[in-house]
């Protein structure tokens, strides 16, 4: 959501004393502070839910120029491969003060905070009154800003009752990991409302009943990131070497001038996996990587580099780079070994295969698979599946990554699709086939599917 977010101006309320917000929240940046929801007339009345700069969450009623309560966390939310699930409370016609704003994360009540002022008895709530403005997703009087940078999936609004926790979440009985429930039989209040954001027409739409549909400003677009099914992106922590700008949830990296390289957020022990990169910006000479990295780049150069142990494609010369035991070298030739053959702004698919007895890595170049030297051909049967059995076995866990490598200038932008239908900001062309739910520019090979919680566990 970094430069969107939804507005609306609520009506009177059943209740301003008492009211419970549920939020899904999946974070892409870190160490700026970024607005989930906030509502404020502009001066001496604000309600602030927030990430902080410290990677803190906040939550803060201010009115009539002074502090009704704040709740503010000792720990940090810096985990940008999950989602959490906030649950707060207001309720100040509460008789035992520590009870009137309580906050629920994961199923578990929050108990520990560096801040902790509860409201006085009976004081109206900042967020629930009428004729002032909500923005979700940004700060929400003058200009704006502190916008919220990741996912949101299921906010709801509960409008003069406090409604349990477990009503919008509860415990897997298998995993026994928190996960999403479908909210039911919720008298929802006046002001109610519930914003599932899974209609990419009508992401702002209220599906409470109420008519309490809020306005999309901005290029806010749907995702199939949800709580019950996570995707991969790329991690904003997967990098100790250059220094890189993630942005578009995550999908985007940025390299400056610098080499290193970048990994995804979920990794895979077997399994067929395939995802698409477009090179949005071709760094000098060709000098991309694509492929699988077996944890963050390490020493001080390229992911293909010895110590990190990638086993990519390098753009510069067209051949497959892996240690196989002995240090980084050519595994294959692969496509020519010669510059100039990724021209534009490519897209480039990768299948890997962790599952069979041989592991292989394929890739193609705007829909055609690489066969060999200076060849393609539109079908998979026809690919060069390259033999990576022997570094895939010098490491447990394997992550799709990219990056840029040696010399300077070498400034690279790579946008990637997990399954979500997007490159940056712009949308995939038409959906090849066989995406088995997820959305990718072409074709994905039979038996392949997109990085996420989804598939991970059908392969166990």
């Amino acid at each position: 959501m970094a430069n969107s977010y939804l507005n609306k101006t609520f009506g009177t309320p059943t209740d301003t004393k008492k009211y419970t917000m549920s939020v899904w929240v999946k974070r892409s940046s870190l160490g700026v502070q970024q607005s989930i929801a906030r509502s404020t007339n502009g001066s001496d009345d604000s309600h602030v839910f927030t990430f902080n700069s410290d990677d803190s969450l906040r939550w803060d009623e201010y009115g009539s120029s002074a502090s009704i309560g704040v709740l503010k966390t000792n720990r940090k939310f810096r985990d940008t491969s999950a989602w959490y699930h906030v649950v707060l409370w207001y309720d100040s016609a509460n008789s035992t003060a520590g009870d009137r704003m309580r906050m629920w994360i994961n199923g578990v009540e929050e108990t520990s905070f560096a801040t902790d002022t509860n409201p006085s008895i009976n004081a109206a709530s900042a967020f629930n009154k009428a004729s002032q403005p909500i923005n979700i997703g940004r700060t929400s009087y003058g200009s704006g800003g502190n916008y919220f940078d990741g996912y949101l999936s299921h906010m709801a609004f509960v409008d003069g009752l406090n409604v349990a926790h477990t009503t919008f979440g509860e415990t897997d009985s298998t995993s026994g990991i928190w996960k999403f429930k479908s909210p039911s039989g919720v008298t929802w209040g006046t002001n109610g409302f519930h914003l599932k954001f899974e209609n990419s027409a009508a992401l702002g739409t209220d599906s409470s009943g109420n008519t309490n549909t809020f306005t999309v400003n901005g290029n806010l677009k749907q995702a199939l990131d949800t709580p019950s099914n996570v995707y991969a992106t790329m991690n904003s922590l997967g990098n100790y070497v250059a220094a890189t700008t993630l942005t578009n949830g995550n999908n985007t990296v940025a390299m400056t001038n610098s080499k290193g390289g970048n990994l995804s957020t979920l990794a895979c022990t077997g399994g067929k996996y395939y995802a698409e990169m477009k090179v949005a910006t071709m760094p000098q000479d060709g000098r991309f990587h694509i492929g699988i990295m077996p944890h963050p780049v390490l020493n001080a150069d390229d992911p293909i580099n010895t110590g990190n142990n990638g086993i990519m494609l390098s753009g510069f010369n067209a051949v497959i780079y892996a240690n196989s035991g002995s240090g980084s070298a050519v595994l294959n030739n692969f496509y020519g070994n010669a510059t100039g053959r990724f021209s534009g702004t490519p897209i480039l698919g990768c299948a890997v295969d962790l599952s069979s007895a041989t592991k292989t890595m394929a890739i193609s170049i705007n829909g055609a698979w690489i066969t060999g030297s200076n060849t393609t051909d539109a079908s998979f049967s026809n690919a060069l599946k390259v033999d990576i059995s022997t570094p895939v076995a010098l490491e447990d866990d394997w992550f799709f990554g990219c990056g840029s490598g040696n010399g300077s200038g070498t400034t690279g932008v790579y946008n990637w699709n997990f399954g979500n239908g997007f490159f940056g900001t712009t949308a995939i062309t038409s959906a090849g086939s066989n995406g088995n739910g997820s959305l990718f520019e072409y074709d994905v090979p039979s038996g392949y599917y997109a990085l996420n919680t989804k598939n991970i566990n059908t392969y166990g």
